[in-house]
C-alpha cells in the first residue's frame, strides 16, 4: 500500500452499500436509489446551447474564468443571495470557477497553504465526507463542532454547510455572524459550503458573504456555490468560489500553477447559467413536488425527519441504528445512505435523495405506504 495521506483516508462509503444494494436490486418494481444526490432531469437547453456555441476551443482555458463568466457570477451573487463582491474583473479576483466544487473542498486546505502546519480543521459535526478528506490530505487533524471553539489554538481553517448536507439544517443569521466573528478575532478563514442555498423550504438560507452576517466586506470569508444541482449540470463540473479577495488570489495562484482549468466551453455554459433565473426556478418546482410526496410518505412509514428545511434531502430516523433501516428499506426495493457515513452523530439517521425521477418517487411512495 502507498506511503503517505492515502493511508489515512477514509474508505469510499459507498462500497459498503453493496449489500443493500444487491437486496434491493431482487424488488420485482426494480430498485429505487434515493442514496446518492446525482441529478437525473435534464440540463436546460440554455447552458447546453451556450456549451455547443464555444466547442470551437483549441486554446487552453484560463484559471481565473472569462471575464463573461465572473461578471455573470458576480451578477447571480447580487441578484439571487444579495451579495455584492468585490470587483470581479478587477486585478484582485473575488470570484474564480472550478472544477465543480468537490475538487475545491478535498484541495483547499492545500490551497491555502495549511498542509504540513500541524493544525486543525473544523468542521460540522454531521458533515459531507470530502471535509475530513481534504483535511487528511493535507496532513492535518479534524475537529467536528457546531458550537463556536473556546479555544482556537491550533485552529487554521473552519467549513460552515448550510443548507446542510446530508440534514438541510440551514444555519441563522446569529449563529453565521458568531461564526464570522470568532474567524476574524482569531485570525482563522471561514468557508462556507452553499451549494444548496437555492433550495431553500422552510427556511430563506443566507449566504456567509450577505452584508447583514458578513457586514462591510469579506475579510476572511470565502463561499462555496455549484451549478450541479441548481442547474441539473453536475456533468459540467461548475463550480464557484467567491469572497476575500486576498484568499481568492492565494487560491487562484495555487490553482494555476496545477493547472486546474475549468474547460473554456464550460466557463461559456456556467455563464449563461448565473445569467439565466427561469430553469433554476423550474427545477425547484421539480423538487418541491418530489419533496412533498415523498416526506408525506416517509412519515407514514413510522419515520420521523429531523431538519431538512432546504437542500434535497430527507433526514429521516426510526430511532435505530441506521443500518437496520437501510436492511428495512432494502427489502422494499429502496437505496437510501446510512448517516454514519457522516459522522458518529448520524448513526441513527438515514438521506434520502430527491434526485430521482417522478416516476421513481412514485414507486418509493408506493412501497412505503403500502
Amino acid at each position: 500500500m502507498p506511503a503517505g495521506p492515502s493511508r489515512a483516508l477514509p474508505d469510499f462509503p459507498w462500497d459498503s452499500l453493496t449489500a443493500a444494494r444487491n437486496r434491493a436490486a431482487q424488488h420485482p418494481g426494480g430498485v429505487v436509489d434515493l442514496s446518492i444526490g446525482t441529478p437525473v432531469d435534464d440540463t436546460p437547453g440554455v447552458l447546453r446551447a451556450a456549451l455547443a456555441e464555444a466547442a470551437d476551443a483549441p486554446g487552453y482555458p484560463t484559471a481565473l474564468g472569462t471575464a463573461a463568466l465572473r461578471t455573470a457570477a458576480a451578477g447571480w451573487l447580487r441578484r439571487r443571495l444579495g451579495v455584492q463582491v468585490a470587483d470581479p474583473v478587477g486585478a484582485d479576483p473575488s470570484v474564480i470557477p472550478t472544477v465543480g466544487s468537490k475538487e475545491l473542498v478535498a484541495l483547499l486546505p492545500t490551497l491555502l497553504g495549511l498542509q504540513g502546519s500541524a493544525t486543525t480543521v473544523v468542521v460540522p459535526e454531521v458533515a459531507y465526507p470530502t471535509y475530513e478528506v481534504g483535511a487528511v490530505l493535507a496532513g492535518l487533524a479534524v475537529r467536528r463542532a457546531d458550537t463556536l471553539p473556546a479555544d482556537a489554538a491550533g485552529i487554521s481553517l473552519v467549513w460552515l454547510n448550510s443548507p446542510g448536507n446530508p440534514h438541510g439544517r440551514v444555519l441563522t443569521d446569529d449563529e453565521l455572524r458568531a461564526w464570522v466573528a470568532w474567524g476574524r478575532a482569531h485570525d482563522v478563514p471561514v468557508v462556507a459550503d452553499e451549494c444548496y442555498i437555492t433550495l431553500g423550504w422552510d427556511v430563506a438560507p443566507r449566504s456567509i458573504l450577505h452584508p447583514a452576517v458578513a457586514g462591510e466586506d469579506h475579510t476572511g470569508l470565502l463561499a462555496v456555490h455549484s451549478l450541479s444541482k441548481q442547474s441539473t449540470a453536475a456533468g459540467y463540473r461548475g463550480g464557484l468560489l467567491s469572497g476575500d479577495p486576498a484568499l481568492v488570489r492565494r487560491v487562484w495562484e495555487v490553482r494555476r500553477h496545477l493547472g486546474l482549468l475549468v474547460p473554456g466551453p464550460v466557463q461559456a455554459a456556467m455563464a449563461a447559467a448565473f445569467d439565466d433565473d427561469a430553469h433554476v426556478d423550474a427545477q425547484r418546482e421539480r423538487y418541491r413536488g418530489r419533496r412533498e410526496r415523498l416526506a408525506a410518505a416517509v412519515r407514514a412509514a413510522g419515520m420521523r425527519i429531523d431538519h431538512s428545511e432546504a437542500g434535497l434531502y430527507l433526514w429521516a430516523t426510526r430511532d435505530e441504528d441506521c443500518w437496520g433501516t437501510i436492511d428495512r428499506l432494502a427489502a422494499l426495493g429502496i437505496v437510501v445512505a446510512p448517516g454514519s457515513f457522516y459522522g458518529p452523530a448520524g448513526a441513527r439517521h438515514v438521506r434520502l435523495a430527491l434526485t430521482a425521477t417522478d416516476e421513481r418517487i412514485v414507486a418509493a411512495v408506493e412501497r412505503l405506504t403500502a
